[in-house]
């Protein structure tokens, strides 16, 4: 990363903290926030993932992938509308959830709540640009879970035999729900199993967003190339339960607090001050945060809930 990639980067983690943060406590207060999945120990992954892309690149974010929406230009506005149910949040007011955040006019495939099923979805625009030979890339998420199902291994084996511009990044946090990863598989090398399938795999800290960035930037231009697909295992850890209401009481403390050690955003900011960027600059990325999620918290409970008349818009069922 350039020093401007880097600032940058630092500013979309420090705001998708804040958001986080920000829905987290409006939750516990009871001001109607729907479905809360926090990414508090992600925001490396989605940042330094979602930065590599190019504007006409797609991508199917996970519900645990809040920075890939923010810097893709999903406004905090629109996304704290949707948890509140309101007219102005991105489904209108139908699902008050961080699930289905999709909008095509920034190229933004809506997260399907049933993982992996994102996977063949961001496959399928991966072909649609291999066939009109269209140099653009479809990026995708899943989790240490997903990785075990059926349609992970079916899309990566087709993606492989069509030489499908594709990247997936695999954010290995250790528990699928309330499963740790010792039982939901053999090996531990999820990307490990991959290079069978003739695609491009590695292992990066998840929590190191220029280490995420570096490598999902070589994957996205390989494939953009016509080298086909990769996948990224990116080895974080999720710091709060599945959801809100999971008090992941089953995870031990001692590996909360290993991992609470190697927050991304703390680490990042200490590398930065490190190399001589002035903690006041950081000070001040740090406030415009605050500033712009009070701003859109405001904006959002403001906004009239959606007509009852238009519940039929939009159903094609």
């Amino acid at each position: 990363m350039n020093e401007t990639i880097r600032l940058t980067a630092y500013r979309w983690m420090t705001l998708t903290r804040t958001f986080d943060e920000t829905m987290v406590a409006m939750w516990k207060q009871g001001r109607g926030i729907g479905g809360t999945f926090s990414e508090r120990g992600h925001e490396a992954v989605s940042v330094g993932a979602g930065l590599a892309l190019g504007p006409d690149d797609v991508v199917a974010p996970m519900h645990r992938d809040l920075g890939t929406y923010l810097l893709r230009g999903m406004t905090p506005e629109r996304i704290f509308g949707n948890l509140l149910g309101r007219q102005m949040g991105v489904s209108g007011g139908r699902d008050s959830n961080l699930h289905g955040l999709g909008d095509l006019d920034l190229n933004i495939i809506g997260f399907i709540s049933h993982i992996p099923q994102a996977i063949p979805t961001a496959l399928g625009a991966a072909m649609a640009f291999r066939y009109r030979d269209e140099p653009r890339v479809a990026m995708t998420f899943v989790g240490d879970g997903g990785s075990c199902s059926g349609a992970f291994h079916e899309s990566l084996n087709m993606a492989a035999l069509y030489n499908a511009p594709f990247v997936l990044i695999i954010e290995n946090n250790q528990y699928a729900y309330s499963t740790p990863l010792s039982q939901e598989m053999k090996v531990a090398d999820i990307a490990g199993r991959l290079p069978g399938y003739g695609l491009a795999a590695t292992t990066v800290d998840g929590n190191d967003v220029e280490a995420v960035h570096a490598a999902t930037t070589d994957a996205v231009e390989r494939a953009r190339a016509g080298g086909g697909p990769s996948v990224i295992e990116a080895r974080t850890m999720r710091m709060l339960g599945h959801a809100i209401h999971d008090g992941a009481e089953y995870v031990p403390e001692a590996l909360l607090a290993e991992w609470e050690s190697r927050d991304p955003v703390r680490m990042f900011r200490t590398r930065l001050i490190n190399s001589g960027v002035p903690e006041t600059d950081l000070d001040a990325l740090d406030q415009a945060a605050a500033t712009e999620i009070a701003a859109a918290v405001r904006v959002a409970e403001a906004a009239p809930l959606p007509n009852p008349e238009s519940v039929s818009e939009g159903v094609f069922a």
